[in-house]
């Protein structure tokens, strides 16, 4: 009987570390939806990956480009073609909510521009559902990817701050991820400077020329312009693709320019949300107090915009990758490269969601699944020989893949290169050498998988090697 129940406590305890494993994140989006075609461009994207979230909301805001108005009728009108669709879409994955539910988070926030959203009288629809999601007896943290103003959470802060002890309102600070496109009202640089313990990504200021996320789409050297082409976006998402995809509006500025607010967030196995410094989809950035760029000269002088000030705090922002083009084979070092690296797999991924969204399962591509035979995180010794092994990899249509394992030297504290076989792409079996070292120094590996269909798709392992002396 004792063993018997020891067997019982022993599944019970591997079945509730695997389900704290697989969790769904919690997301609640903030849009200046109207303010540019590229927030409704964004959920339409942000929709097709509906499954893999737990999504608490969507709330309408004003924001710099949008200073009078908030529009949730627009969130509304994309939601009810994402309903004409979603039975489809769970011919291929499960987990995809119903329009109704999705209708019933769709929230809005004080027409008003910023700071003066914000204060005594200013509560919301809006800034009530984040505090109530916050207030949720749910460990987990809520992603708060912002595509517009943030005055709508800095509404909820304020009224956190004023009608909780401290330690009741950490609790809730302690929660909250905040991805934010730049700055585009006042309340943002607020948020910052009064509750330093949030955790926060932004490329701060209002000079968007310097900010990672332009790596999404815009047409800079070495980077892959023609799966981000009005073409490719004519052909892949807009037409023949049902509801959602004739939703997609043109483009006015740039794709999608809200879209690494959430790319990150997907299950891919190359991203990891809590790190954004190992760098992913949606970009890479470290923490630490950048230095004051004033952004409002020049150039991009604004009359009528806020001022830059200096941060006061450490922020997760820019930082620089060094990566080899596709294109021209050229190097190419800096923060929007940390995005624009990864621009044709993301692409070809959407691509295929939105062919989901109107055929069959056995007409259409689905991703790899990459599989290792050892764990995701190993030690070896300096100078070891060692194996990388990636053989149990399958693919769910039976199509053939490729393999391609690099190092990403920017993610670990290890900045050489490690020897291995660069030119032996394909090896499911990868031998590696670690280097030398005079004290423990981590490396990252990364296997991208690749399938051979139509359009290609991508999956990754990330492996960290730590190397002891």
């Amino acid at each position: 009987m004792k063993k018997c129940l020891l067997l019982i406590l022993l599944f019970l305890s591997t079945f509730t570390t695997f389900s704290q494993t697989s969790q769904k994140l919690r997301v609640l989006v903030l849009t200046d939806i109207e303010a540019d075609p590229d927030d409704s461009q964004s959920l339409v994207r942000f929709l097709t990956y509906a499954n893999q979230w737990d999504i608490e909301g969507f709330i309408a805001t004003t924001s710099i480009h949008q200073k009078d108005m908030v529009a949730p009728e627009s969130i509304h009108a994309t939601l009810d073609a994402y309903g004409k669709i979603q039975a489809n879409l769970l011919k291929h994955e499960q987990g995809y909510p119903t329009a109704t539910m999705l209708k019933a988070k769709v929230k809005k926030h004080l027409a008003l521009y910023g700071m003066e959203g914000v204060g005594e009288g200013k509560d919301s629809e809006g800034s009530d559902l984040i505090i109530k999601t916050l207030e949720q007896k749910d460990s987990r943290p809520v992603w708060i990817p912002v595509w517009g103003g943030t005055n709508c959470l800095a509404q909820a802060l304020w009224k956190i701050r004023k009608t909780k002890n401290n330690k009741e309102a950490q609790i809730l600070y302690d929660k909250i991820r905040v991805y934010t496109i730049s700055d585009q009202d006042d309340s943002g640089p607020w948020i910052r400077k009064n509750f330093p313990s949030i955790f926060y990504i932004v490329t701060p200021g209002y000079n968007y020329s310097r900010a990672t996320w332009l790596g999404i789409a815009f047409g800079l050297p070495g980077s892959n312009t023609e799966v981000v082409s009005s073409d490719w976006l004519a052909k892949n998402i807009q037409q023949g693709h049902g509801a959602l995809g004739a939703t997609y509006p043109d483009v006015a500025y740039g794709m999608e320019g809200d879209t690494p607010s959430f790319l990150s967030l997907i299950n891919n196995g190359l991203n990891t949300p809590e790190k954004p410094d190992f760098g992913g989809w949606g970009g890479r950035y470290e923490l630490y107090l950048p230095d004051f760029e004033d952004s409002n000269t020049g150039m991009f002088k604004r009359a009528n915009w806020p001022k830059d000030e200096p941060e006061t705090r450490p922020i997760w922002t820019n930082v620089k990758d060094s990566i080899v083009s596709a294109i021209d084979k050229k190097t190419y070092i800096g923060n929007k490269e940390t995005i624009w690296r990864w621009r044709e797999a993301f692409q070809n991924d959407f691509a295929a969601r939105m062919l989901w969204c109107t055929k069959d399962y056995k007409e259409v591509n689905h991703p790899p699944i990459p599989k290792l035979k050892h764990a995701e995180e190993i030690t070896v010794k300096a100078g070891q020989l060692f194996y990388l092994d990636a053989s149990p990899t399958t693919d769910p249509d039976g199509d053939s893949v490729s393999f391609l394992w690099f190092q990403y030297p920017e993610a670990g504290t290890y900045k050489g290169l490690v020897s291995h076989k660069p030119y032996a792409a394909n090896l499911k079996r990868l031998p590696i050498t670690a280097p030398l070292v005079n004290s423990a120094e981590s490396v990252h590996f990364i296997l991208a998988v690749k399938d051979k269909g139509t359009p290609a798709l991508t999956r990754y392992k990330r492996v960290i090697i730590n190397i002891v002396p």
